[in-house]
């Protein structure tokens, strides 16, 4: 406002220089407005300061909230304004912890002319992707080292061996840690495949085709843990819109965990069902069921909730995140039901369409 008031004592009372100078200060306070506009509709804060340290311009992203969270954020900004003001360029991570969990980061650079720009930036969605991707890094490194570790070994051994029934139960080892590191990469590659993918195509499937190739792919595993998998086919046609490939991995995959954690000789039930708005495909057992506490999780990444019982079965705790992956490229979810010690019931659900209908 400094310019307006000195733009009004050049007036000597002329009335068209009034008029004039009225219009000036309407397209200044226009322009004003215009670049505030601007900046408030930037994604990321932005605080100007004059040399002397005072606010010049501040737009609304520059302000993450009340309470402690908004005080540590404008202690990070005074302190990184006094570094700018002297003509050295700061930054610095603010860490609130929420809920929910954010961070903010604060930067300062010196401006021309003297002053500093500070810029404000939520970046917790960034930090929590590097976290997930160290994370990622870090367990598939292990579950790669574990089993091609366990084959340096026991060939190292092979080689010294001439009892034939030790060179047989070794080899038998080596084929088990080589398929165990193969399951850990097929399991990756899907699981990229689908996320990479984008959205799932939209062709009519049949619900009946996609458990029974769901089943026979979990047949061989079955046989080996003497389980049996009763299907129960739906008595009505039923067909969705979608990706037949990814509704058969998904489906495949929560067989499979239904197998690995069941007791042998215990049965596993695959059916199907349909209301007003979803059509469900469901997973039964009777087996080891989850704990309340690791259902929020379960479909993470890497997450176990027995390791030991995970690494005596192979599992690559891969298998629920592409089912979830899956679910969300048709627009579904999936839903769990689990006692302890009982069992668990995983049903993953796809929206009803006009062709699933009939």
């Amino acid at each position: 406002m400094g310019l307006l008031h000195r733009r009004r004592d050049q007036i000597h009372g002329d009335p068209s220089e009034l008029d004039d100078a009225r219009a000036e200060i309407d397209r200044i306070r226009l322009q004003l407005e215009r670049a505030q506009a601007a900046l408030d509709g930037l994604p990321v804060g932005v605080v100007l300061v004059d040399a002397s340290g005072r606010v010049v311009s501040r737009n609304q992203s520059a302000s993450v909230g009340r309470g402690h969270g908004e005080v540590l954020v404008q202690e990070a900004i005074d302190r990184h304004v006094q570094q700018a003001l002297v003509g050295r360029e700061s930054s610095s991570a603010v860490e609130l912890f929420g809920p929910p969990r954010r961070v903010i980061q604060v930067k300062a650079t010196p401006a021309v002319g003297g002053g500093a720009l500070v810029v404000v930036e939520d970046v917790s969605e960034r930090a929590r992707l590097d976290a997930v991707r160290t994370d990622f890094v870090a367990n598939i490194s292990h579950e790669l080292k574990t089993p091609v570790g366990a084959l340096a070994v026991l060939a190292e051994a092979l080689t010294e061996e001439d009892d034939i029934e030790v060179v047989r139960r070794l080899a038998s080892k080596m084929g088990d840690e080589a398929h165990r590191a193969a399951t850990a990469i097929d399991d990756l590659l899907e699981l990229s495949r689908i996320e990479l993918g984008g959205r799932a195509v939209k062709d009519p499937v049949d619900v009946t085709d996609v458990m029974r190739q769901a089943v026979i792919r979990s047949l061989a595993a079955a046989e080996q843990r003497n389980i049996r998998i009763d299907l129960e086919e739906p008595v009505d046609a039923i067909t969705v819109l979608g990706d037949r490939r990814q509704l058969v991995s998904a489906l495949s995959n929560l067989i499979d965990n239904a197998v690995k954690y069941s007791d042998e000789g215990s049965d596993v039930w695959v059916t199907a069902s349909v209301d007003d708005e979803h059509v469900g495909m469901s997973v039964e057992d009777h087996g080891v069921g989850i704990p309340a506490k690791d259902l929020d999780r379960i479909f993470e990444r890497f997450y176990r909730v027995d390791r030991a019982r995970s690494r005596e079965t192979g599992g690559t705790g891969l298998g629920l995140a592409i089912v979830r992956h899956v679910a969300t490229n048709h627009e579904g979810d999936v839903q769990v039901r689990s006692t302890e010690g009982e069992g668990s019931v995983f049903t993953l659900r796809i929206p009803r369409t006009a062709e699933g209908r009939s």
